[in-house]
Order: structure tokens, then sequence, then C-alpha cells
């Protein structure tokens, strides 16, 4: 075989596969939107800017500051640890009535 009689083959067996395509596409609705520049095309739709009302934002806004407060709060409320250099900067006091241990014995 020679190679023009080889790329005539290839060509007949491509037009045959973009048939089928074009017929499995019509069935699954899709009519060729995932082709090359179809496809680009729809894609490159500009988006539309969305605005939202005053009003909106607003109740947005104060949701959200509702939050913080709810967090700052628990965050407030939660008992703080003390670190070791805490613990060591300020040492318990003792009881008043509690015997003090005698150093060297």
């Amino acid at each position: 075989m020679d190679s023009q009689s080889i790329i005539s083959a290839i060509d007949a067996e491509i037009a045959k596969l973009e048939q089928v395509r074009e017929l499995l596409a019509q069935d699954a609705g899709l009519d060729g939107l995932t082709r090359g520049r179809r496809f680009k095309k729809a894609a490159a739709k500009k988006a539309v800017k969305r605005t939202m009302s005053p009003e909106a934002r607003k109740r947005i806004a104060d949701a959200q500051r509702k939050r913080w407060a709810a967090a700052k709060k628990l965050k407030s409320a939660a008992p703080q640890k003390k670190t070791k250099k805490a613990a060591k900067a300020a040492p318990a006091a003792a009881k008043p009535g509690a015997p003090k241990a005698e150093a060297g014995s």
C-alpha cells in the first residue's frame, strides 16, 4: 500500500466517525457544543454583574456583626490558662492556718 491510499482510508474512517459522533450528539442533546470553537464561544459569554440591594447588604452586615459579637463573648468567657511564666511570677498564697515548711529538714 502506498501512503496516498493509507491517507484516503484514514480520511474515510474519520468521516464515518464524525457522522456517528453527530448522530450521538443529537440524541444526547449536545448538538456539537463540545466541539472546538462552538464550545469556546458558549463559555466565553460575559458574566453579568450581580448587585445587592442596600437592605440585603445591611441584613448581611448585621448578621456578621452578631456572629463576631458571639465569638468575642465566647472567647472572653473561656477561662484563661496560666502559663509557666505566670505561675512562677505569682506564687499561690499560703492559707493562713497552714504550717510553714522548714528548710533543711
